[in-house]
C-alpha cells in the first residue's frame, strides 16, 4: 500500500464524524442527529460564546426543546407528570417550535413570541438552542432568519454543552402564547 492510500484509509473514520451539510429547507425528521457546523444567516456560537452573550445581557435566549405530550392511550388512573426542563437562566422555552413543519397556530405562537421577546426589533440579538445534536434549534433559528431577524445566534451544543461546562441552569415551563 502506498503512503497516500495509507493516509486516506487512516482518515476515513474521521469522515464519518464530519458535520452534515446544511439542507435546502428545514429538517423534517430524525431531529436528534448530527447537525451542520453552519447556518447561513446566523452566527454559530460555542458554549463559551453563548456564556459570554448571557453574561453581557441583551441577547434573547430561546429554548425550543419539544415538550413531551401525554400519550392518549395511557391506562385509566395512570398519573402523568410532565418531564421537568432545566434551561439556561433567563431563557424562554418556546416548546415544540423547532419542528421542520409547524401548524399555523404553532408558527403564529413562535413568531408572536419572538416579536414580543424582541420588542418587535428584528435586529435584536436572539440565540436559539435545544440539546446537543438537535435539529430543533437549527430549524427555529433558520425560521427566525426567514422571517427577517438579522442577529440570530445558534448554539449547537445546547443545554448539554452548557451543563457540561458547569454553567447554571434553572427550571423552566413553556411560555404561554403572547
Amino acid at each position: 500500500m502506498n503512503r497516500v492510500a495509507a493516509v486516506l484509509l487512516a482518515l476515513l473514520p474521521l469522515a464519518a464524524f464530519a458535520a452534515p451539510p446544511e439542507p435546502d429547507g428545514y429538517r423534517m425528521e430524525d431531529y436528534r442527529a448530527p447537525v451542520p457546523a453552519t447556518l447561513e444567516g446566523a452566527k454559530v456560537v460555542d458554549t463559551a460564546g453563548a456564556y459570554g452573550l448571557w453574561e453581557e445581557g441583551g441577547t434573547v435566549f430561546i429554548d425550543v426543546l419539544p415538550q413531551p405530550v401525554k400519550p392518549a392511550n395511557l391506562p385509566e388512573g395512570t398519573i402523568w407528570r410532565d418531564k421537568p426542563r432545566d434551561s439556561i437562566p433567563g431563557a424562554t422555552w418556546l416548546a415544540n417550535t423547532g419542528y421542520g413543519a409547524l401548524d399555523p397556530a404553532t408558527e403564529a405562537y413562535f413568531l408572536d413570541s419572538l416579536s414580543t421577546l424582541t420588542d418587535g426589533d428584528t435586529a435584536r440579538p436572539v440565540l436559539f438552542f435545544c440539546l446537543a445534536d438537535c435539529w430543533m434549534s437549527w430549524n427555529a433559528a433558520r425560521r427566525a432568519i426567514a422571517n427577517g431577524y438579522s442577529a440570530v445566534h445558534w448554539l449547537p451544543t445546547g443545554t448539554d454543552g452548557w451543563i457540561a461546562a458547569g454553567h447554571p441552569v434553572e427550571r423552566v415551563t413553556p411560555a404561554a402564547a403572547p
